[in-house]
């Protein structure tokens, strides 16, 4: 357990580095107008929006299950590790949801409409969503400073801010590679933690979420990840090696 507890540590600490130095720096999201990097930001953050985020999930489940086809010796256990995967992202999403409700944050976003174009933020979060959404389209149309797929991608999230299931969603899929993967699976290791730490970026450049959103979103999956690479190291996976040592030659 504590081999884990490290490995995991290790894993956390790296997905922090990002959010904590922006908290720490003091910087504040304004909108910026279009530029590449933004809209390269939001293809990143569209992986694990719905209803990419499925597609994102079942192509991320299925590699790491080719990666480990030598751990996992039976059909049976293929499909509890796949359902034990899935069960991770699923709980934290669901963990998510909870804390948005009770804590209630204003999204950054929302707190710049309220400051620029007097919309009372407790009155927005009293509309339903629909509403919402169509106060969001009413008031940025034609802004200089919003682009319209900007837009559109507000309407679709006046949620609350913390924590960032964005953030949990692509954490828990980085982490659990990292922890499930062999070192030889580097490049895969690697990938996944590039595109977690893209995602972060963007929920903070897109006008979605406060720092602290993100540094809760991956305490939250390391702790989840932890307690699931746990069960499939103790019922699950073979000992690396064990099962090409077993191999007829």
């Amino acid at each position: 357990m504590l081999e884990i507890l490290k490995r995991t540590t290790f894993g956390t600490v790296l997905l922090l580095l990002l959010p904590l130095t922006v908290w720490f720096s003091g910087w504040r999201w304004q909108p910026s107008g279009e530029s590449p990097l933004l809209k390269l930001l939001y293809w990143v953050t569209e992986t694990v929006s719905a209803p990419w985020g499925i597609l994102t999930s079942l192509l991320v489940a299925v590699w790491l299950l080719y990666c480990l086809r030598h751990r996992v010796d039976s059909l049976l256990k293929r499909m509890l590790l796949l359902i034990l995967l899935f069960s991770v992202v699923a709980t934290s999403l669901g963990i998510k949801s909870v804390m948005k409700e009770v804590v209630r944050e204003p999204r950054p976003f929302v707190v710049w409409l309220s400051n620029n174009l007097a919309i009372d933020q407790q009155q927005f979060y009293a509309l339903p969503k629909q509403q919402r959404s169509l106060l969001v389209k009413t008031e940025l149309q034609a802004h200089p400073l919003v682009p319209s797929w900007l837009t559109g991608h507000w309407q679709a999230e006046t949620s609350f801010a913390f924590p960032s299931g964005h953030t949990v969603f692509a954490a828990c899929w980085a982490l659990l590679s990292l922890l499930l993967l062999p070192g030889r699976h580097y490049k895969t290791i690697s990938v996944l933690m590039i595109w977690a730490n893209g995602v972060m970026a963007s929920r903070l450049l897109l006008g979605m979420h406060w720092p602290r959103d993100l540094v809760a979103s991956v305490i939250i999956s390391g702790i989840l990840v932890t307690f699931a690479y746990w069960i499939a190291q103790r019922w699950l996976l073979s000992a690396p090696g064990s099962a090409a040592k077993n191999r007829p030659r």
